[in-house]
């Protein structure tokens, strides 16, 4: 009898301009104007792909957010491409490597973004991926009318609905709806046309889509929010998560809470995977993995390091505290509340103060940081791996291009020397790749020819 393939990791080039470290741009390893380089963007896509990754994923925030002359001015995270325009862009340059985007559920529509998303999904051949967000920031909702931002439960009653909505427009045609029959003159088959005809609390959408399915039936649903509502819409609709969690038993707690919510809506626990993000900072040894570690830490100015924490704790601001002193008492925020929670556990467990966290936090942004040789990442990756706390991670590289070669250099050699990732990709679509089935019909979406 053949040998059945061993379980193997999933891995997500975690693409921020220009590396993930607030201080990155400017670190001679990193290129500073990549946010405005797609030829830069397409070559490292093709390294990715080459490196056998499932995926790129691209994170998105609709705001500037900070303008002030004093930390807005010495922060890369001012000018960026727009995800679905750059990933259609690559999808040109690549063949079989995943395409994932951010896309927020609170300042767009369902048709437009279904539209958007399937045409990607079909101009690459069914490798797109949607990563629904709820966005938490007041500077985003400035830039769309300028109305208090909606209070977390509320974006999340709304994300519910949203991509259900999303899901039953890319249910709109069957995978065989179009014969293109010219001898009879019939363009598509009525019996296999789908109208989604949503009549909900927030939407009202008749459809169908106009957009033909893609290879893999529709774009893969990815979802990162690791707040109660959060956990609930991800075991419901999502089917790969992006989380953060720095410790084992941590990620241990939320792979088996999202697993066994998942089961109670009738889903198979493998139809999601979980894949962290891991900030990983790589050299022969370990004195040189810390080394290069704190050369990136001395080019964090103060204030930026400070401001990119405040932001992290829901936009509370810290800069009239003391840097030296402790995180005051924070109110629960309406932003990201599941990194909130993460950043003052980790502050009170090791007595940090707000400059100490402002620098824990300047790499990986409260995602799981490992510093050390290939062998030490490896074996850390495979201890979440093998212990249920991950089904794989987002590699989130300290800097672009050079985190990124880094980590394909050393640590994967390492990976598939222990047999923990693939040597080539099981095929060519992103469902494929990732080992997730095609989509089930949804029971609610009725034939053409039944509606009046």
């Amino acid at each position: 009898m053949p040998q059945a393939t061993p379980r193997q990791l999933k891995l997500g080039a975690f693409l921020m301009s220009p590396g993930h470290h607030v201080a990155a741009w400017r670190h001679p390893d990193a290129q500073a104007d990549l946010g405005r380089d797609f030829a830069a963007y397409a070559r490292i896509a093709q390294q990715a792909e080459a490196a056998q990754f499932d995926a790129l994923f691209l994170a998105d925030v609709l705001a500037v957010g900070d303008t002030s002359e004093s930390t807005g001015a010495r922060s890369a995270r001012s000018a960026y491409f727009e995800p679905l325009t750059l990933l259609s862009a690559l999808a040109a340059v690549t063949q079989r490597i995943g395409l994932i985007g951010t896309a927020s559920t609170s300042f767009n529509e369902p048709f437009n973004l279904a539209r958007k998303f399937a045409s990607l999904d079909l101009i690459s051949h069914g490798r797109a991926g949607w990563n629904l967000v709820t966005s938490n920031t007041q500077a985003e909702a400035d830039n769309f009318g300028g109305s208090q931002h909606l209070a977390h439960d509320a974006r999340y009653e709304r994300a519910e609905e949203f991509v259900d909505v999303v899901r039953k427009l890319w249910q709109s045609w069957e995978a065989d709806a179009f014969v293109y029959d010219k001898a009879s003159g019939q363009y598509y088959d009525p019996a296999r046309l789908h109208v989604p005809r949503h009549q909900g609390a927030h939407f009202q959408v008749k459809g169908p889509l106009h957009v033909a399915p893609s290879p893999q039936g529709h774009p893969v649903v990815v979802q990162a929010g690791s707040s109660g509502p959060g956990i609930a819409l991800a075991a419901r609709t999502a089917e790969v998560v992006f989380t953060a969690q720095r410790t084992l038993p941590e990620a241990q707690a939320f792979y088996r809470q999202l697993k066994e919510q998942a089961i109670a809506y009738g889903r198979h626990p493998d139809d999601i995977k979980v894949m962290p993000g891991i900030f990983p900072v790589v050299a022969p040894s370990r004195a040189e993995a810390q080394e290069k570690f704190e050369a990136l830490q001395q080019l964090i100015h103060p204030q930026v390091g400070i401001k990119l924490l405040s932001d992290m704790l829901g936009g509370f601001d810290l800069s009239g505290y003391p840097p030296d002193g402790p995180l005051p008492p924070l109110p629960l925020s309406n932003g990201g509340q599941s990194r909130q929670q993460l950043l003052i556990e980790l502050a009170r467990r090791e007595n940090l103060s707000i400059l100490e966290l402002a620098r824990k936090t300047a790499g990986a942004r409260g995602h799981w940081q490992v510093v050390g040789t290939p062998a030490d990442i490896a074996d850390q990756l495979e201890a979440y791996f093998r212990e249920g706390g991950a089904d794989g991670f987002n590699i989130m590289p300290p800097t672009l291009p050079g985190g990124l070669t880094d980590f394909i250099d050393t640590v994967l050699p390492e990976l598939r020397r222990r047999n923990l990732f693939r040597h080539q990709y099981e095929g060519r679509t992103l469902r494929e790749n990732l080992g997730l089935p095609t989509p089930r019909p949804l029971a609610d979406t009725a034939p053409a020819q039944a509606v009046a």
